[in-house]
């Protein structure tokens, strides 16, 4: 990317009336310089089987083309057409829940050959069409790809395959899932059951691995075919998508990312988060640092909201804010789903930049100094490279493994995930993203392991290399719990981490009005409460540190979080979901230990800051102020201009923020 981008989702096919030369005026006044197309209208394109019209893509290419915007053009897979199920009704899904029915997107197996064979033929013609055309500068597969909850008699067989390739042996299998449990011991391969109604938790973590492999396979194809066509100054991506509570909250249990992302040239990823006063910025923080760690690299934001439902229609100011906090991440592109509201069917309701009138609004007119600064400056915010030391390790195993074994009160892994990652952010303590595998942990000073409920040994034990050469880790409570295969491990827990962590339990409880208190909490007499669960550790010798005790008449001869120095590195371990206050304390003194507490850190939210160092070597550093109160900071780094309004900034000087506002200093 030699620039910003600044975009839209456009169908023209669902426009109820020909207005694209109009929309193409109020885009070039937008600053828009980018929209995608195709990926939602296979039906529109293949109005038989076999009868191909491309009519609306040619027209959209030829036109944006005059205007000088450019076009990522996607391929139209993931909602099937009428046709194809009528004459084919097994290319749908059948899941738990029974046959799929038509209506909805994202409802086919894609695993069947015939879906398939169809899929493929859609996007050779579509992409051997488009790849010459001079608009066009990338391509998205599908969209927002996952299995779909696919698990019929193909996929079950599939699954069968699977196995034996990857245990070969029935007995070996038996024993690591503890299939004699309940008489599920299978003698025969032919007798292997279906996923369907297992209560094994280790078969059924292991079926979900092997459907977010069907993810991996699928994506994989589909890139493929359309490098064939791409040309070499064309890019190919998907838009990850992320677990939805309303909106994107954590790490998405259908899809691996790490390796999904594998096939494509650069990340892409749908961004959704809450609005008006309820806007922190974490999901944008949290979904660009997980898109820009997939590749290391800069990721393109190909769907985040404009005005979408009425409880997230932006206050003034704050979809200026939101664009900036992307690119503060680390995007190259930022594009609204999607332009123009819808007129009819399901998502009638998710507004786009324009309203159903179709004409500028408020929302509009904010856009338009968006896409004049991101014009403007450009050369100064594009390609922003970022270097942290913090990494937070996550872990789809682990998120699989808590599904089948939650906590008492129904939170799963990605409560803990958020729980500590929102901590972190709002310390303005920047992290990158890394999974159990991955071979570079000396490149951070602290890892934090948010419940690494399942993991294999050599993951533990890398980690405890990790710390015995200088490195500092933050464990939560149910990490290294165990194995790969979901089995406890039949050591003390948290069993091969205890001897670095310095603590052991084998009691856990929930938590009943049981508080927090000790050393983390200072000499003010405050004190913390821990929700949820909790474990009862037990220091294994004097040395390691008790940074907070339980408050409770049985459960207070017990040690709620440690620090042990090991090695030349040091082990923090937090034994309950600790409230936010408490848990941010135990993260601070971490990072304190980890020598990064620095100017940043002595802002914390609503003040947020980010930074990255442009292609010219120039430190770019963004101050965020997420409130509806003007917020003021001194700045504490060399002398420089803030970009926006190109005014100095002098050492020690005072900055006053806007509500919902941003200043940018170089």
């Amino acid at each position: 990317m030699n620039k910003l981008l600044y975009g839209v989702a456009y169908y023209d096919e669902y426009m109820p009336y020909d207005r694209l030369d109009e929309d193409i005026q109020m885009m070039k006044e937008a600053g828009i310089n980018v929209v995608r197309i195709a990926e939602s209208t296979w039906s529109t394109h293949e109005l038989q089987n076999g009868v191909f019209d491309f009519t609306s893509v040619d027209r959209v290419l030829d036109a944006m083309h005059a205007a000088g915007i450019q076009v990522i053009v996607g391929t139209p897979t993931y909602a099937v057409p009428t046709w194809m199920v009528k004459e084919h009704p097994d290319v749908l899904a059948v899941t738990p829940l029974g046959p799929g029915k038509y209506g909805a997107r994202q409802i086919m197996d894609i695993t069947n050959p015939i879906y398939l064979f169809y899929a493929e033929r859609i996007i050779r013609k579509l992409i051997s069409r488009v790849a010459g055309h001079p608009a066009v500068i990338g391509y998205q597969t599908d969209n927002e790809t996952k299995h779909y909850n696919t698990a019929g008699p193909n996929v079950q067989l599939q699954f069968v395959k699977y196995m034996r390739e990857k245990f070969g042996s029935l007995n070996e299998l038996n024993q690591r899932f503890g299939l004699d449990y309940w008489s599920n011991r299978i003698n025969s391969w032919e007798d292997f059951p279906s996923m369907v109604g297992t209560i094994n938790g280790s078969l059924g973590s292991e079926f979900a691995r092997f459907q977010r492999k069907l993810v991996t396979d699928f994506l994989a194809w589909q890139a493929a075919i359309v490098n064939e066509f791409k040309r070499p100054d064309q890019f190919v991506t998907q838009n990850f998508d992320f677990e939805w509570r309303g909106y994107s909250y954590g790490v998405q249990p259908s899809v691996d990312h790490f390796a999904a992302v594998v096939p494509f040239d650069i990340a892409g990823v749908d961004i959704y988060h809450p609005s008006q006063s309820e806007l922190t910025g974490t999901e944008v923080s949290f979904g660009g640092d997980m898109a820009r760690s997939l590749k290391r690299a800069n990721y393109l934001v190909l769907e985040t909201q404009a005005q979408a439902f009425p409880h997230m229609t932006p206050y003034p100011g704050q979809l200026r804010l939101l664009a900036f906090s992307h690119v503060a991440s680390g995007a190259s592109m930022v594009a609204y789903w999607h332009w123009h509201s819808i007129h009819n069917s399901f998502e009638t309701y998710w507004k786009g930049m324009l309203s159903h009138d179709l004409q500028p609004n408020p929302v509009y007119n904010e856009a338009i100094t968006i896409g004049s600064d991101f014009s403007r400056l450009s050369d100064e915010l594009i390609g922003l490279q970022k270097t942290n030391r913090v990494a937070v390790m996550v872990s789809n195993e682990a998120l699989t493994a808590m599904e089948w074994f939650k906590l008492p009160d129904g939170r799963t892994y990605n409560d803990v995930v958020r729980r500590m990652y929102d901590e972190l952010y709002k310390m303005n303590v920047s992290c990158d993203f890394i999974h159990p595998s991955f071979e570079y942990l000396d490149s951070y000073a602290l890892i934090v392991v948010p419940a690494l409920y399942a993991v294999p040994d050599e993951s533990l034990e890398r980690l405890n290399d990790y710390t015995t050469g200088g490195g500092h880790v933050v464990y939560s409570f149910k990490s290294g719990f165990a194995d790969e295969t979901i089995k406890v491990r039949t050591t003390s827990q948290p069993g091969i981490i205890s001897k670095v962590c310095g603590v052991t339990y084998s009691l856990f409880v929930e938590p009943k009005a049981v508080g927090l208190t000790g050393k983390l909490f200072g000499d003010a007499g405050e004190t913390g409460t821990v929700e949820s669960f909790m474990e009862l550790l037990t220091p294994i010798s004097e040395e390691v540190e008790v940074l907070a005790s339980y408050v409770h008449p049985h459960w207070g001869q017990y040690a709620a979080a440690t620090w042990n120095q090991y090695g030349s590195g040091s082990a923090t371990y937090i034994g309950g979901l600790f409230d936010t206050s408490s848990m941010r304390r135990v993260l601070r003194l971490a990072v304190e230990a980890a020598g990064l507490w620095g100017a940043d850190q002595e802002l914390e939210f609503p003040l947020i800051v980010k930074t990255g160092v442009n292609a010219a070597g120039k430190t770019v550093r963004f101050y965020f102020n997420y409130s509806d109160d003007t917020q003021t900071l001194i700045y504490p780094y060399e002398s420089g201009r803030e970009l926006l309004s190109s005014e100095r900034v002098e050492q020690g000087g005072q900055i006053n923020i806007n509500p919902w506002g941003v200043r940018i200093i170089s």
